[in-house]
């Protein structure tokens, strides 16, 4: 198997994603126009519930390869989400294999999804990890934010931890932007900088989404 995701194996994720998401929820989503047609993107999603990924996976207009916890390659999970072109990480340190394969995604101008998060929270975007401002810099790419609301939601739930089967989740994509200065830069000072800059961001991204949900 290559060492680069599988952009066909994100396609099928994608259609996978959309049969199960409309299927089981009823998505709403907004401005999925916003989202570049083409070239290497990062789609930066909060995070708050499991179903996050798939998700997005299934209402992006383009195949997506999520950084996804080594957590959840487990058992036949494993092979099934390396083959639809998801990446591995460790958290423990700094994952290597994974910033090369994420890199190879922007690289050949695919699309890359990321919980800038870190790991499930409030889906608040209260507390970025630097790696979303070094792809994002490193890789060319700009960023769109997308907010995911009322997964969370627990009244009407028939399964824990999954939002009540048939109702609406909405998905908002922002208007992407470039975290970077224009210099191309990378140093701590500068990834510090456009750390800020992509929390801002995403920061009122959500506060928009969840103005115009109504959430």
């Amino acid at each position: 198997m290559s060492d680069t995701p599988s952009l066909k194996g994100a396609a099928v994720g994608r259609r996978i994603g959309i049969g199960l998401m409309y299927g089981l929820w009823k998505p709403r989503v907004l401005g999925a126009w916003k989202v570049p047609a083409t070239g290497p993107v990062i789609l930066a999603v909060n995070h708050s519930h499991n179903i996050d990924g798939p998700l997005v996976m299934g209402t992006a207009p383009r195949p997506l390869h999520f950084l996804i916890k080594k957590e959840a390659f487990v058992g036949p999970l494993g092979p099934f989400l390396e083959g639809i072109g998801q990446v591995k990480v460790d958290r423990s340190g700094t994952d290597r294999t994974a910033i090369t394969r994420a890199l190879d995604v922007l690289d050949n101008g695919g699309a890359l999804g990321i919980f800038p998060e870190g790991t499930r929270g409030d889906g608040d975007f209260a507390s970025l990890r630097a790696g979303l401002a070094y792809f994002a810099v490193r890789g060319g790419a700009p960023i769109v934010p997308v907010a995911v609301l009322g997964s969370t939601e627990a009244q009407g739930r028939l399964v824990k931890g999954l939002p009540p089967l048939r109702s609406r989740v909405d998905i908002v994509f922002g208007s992407a932007f470039e975290a970077g200065d224009g210099t191309g830069r990378r140093t701590r000072t500068a990834l510090d900088a456009a750390t800020v800059r992509i929390q801002d961001r995403l920061t009122a991204h959500l506060a928009d989404a969840k103005r115009l949900t109504g959430r």
